[in-house]
C-alpha cells in the first residue's frame, strides 16, 4: 500500500510538472511601410523605441532598427523582452524614413503574438 501511495504521489508530480511548463510562443513586432498611393516601401529605415512617461525622462530601455524587406515590412523580435507571466509587452513609438519621405506611428506589443502596425511615409 505504501509503495502504491508513492507511486501515485511521483506520478501525479510528474504530470504537474510536464503540464506547468510550457514553451514561450514567439513575440513578434511586423510594421509594413506604404507610401501615398498605397505601395508597398522597400530599404525604409524603420526604428522602435520605448519613450519615458515619467515626469523625469528616464532612459530609453527598447530601441531597435531594422530596414524593410522587398515586401515593405520590417520585423522585430522580442522573445528576449518578453517573459512568461509577464502581462503585456510594450508600447513602443514608431520612426519611418526612406529618402525624403518620413513618417511615425505606434505599435502595440503583444506576448507570444505577431503585432502588426501600418506606417504610411510622405
Amino acid at each position: 500500500m505504501n509503495r502504491f501511495l508513492a507511486l501515485s504521489v511521483i506520478a501525479l508530480l510528474s504530470m504537474a510538472t510536464l503540464i506547468g511548463c510550457r514553451k514561450k510562443q514567439d513575440t513578434i513586432a511586423e510594421i509594413t511601410v506604404r507610401d501615398a498611393s498605397n505601395q508597398a516601401v522597400a530599404g525604409a529605415r524603420v526604428v522602435i523605441y520605448g519613450q519615458s512617461t515619467t515626469n523625469q525622462p528616464a532612459n530609453v530601455v527598447l530601441y531597435d532598427t531594422t530596414e524593410t524587406n522587398s515586401s515593405g515590412v520590417a520585423v522585430f523580435n522580442f522573445n528576449e523582452v518578453y517573459q512568461l507571466g509577464q502581462a503585456g509587452v510594450a508600447v513602443l513609438n514608431i520612426d519611418v524614413q526612406k529618402d525624403a519621405l518620413t513618417g511615425q506611428g505606434i505599435i502595440k506589443v503583444e506576448q507570444e503574438v505577431t503585432s502588426t502596425e501600418t506606417v504610411y511615409v510622405q
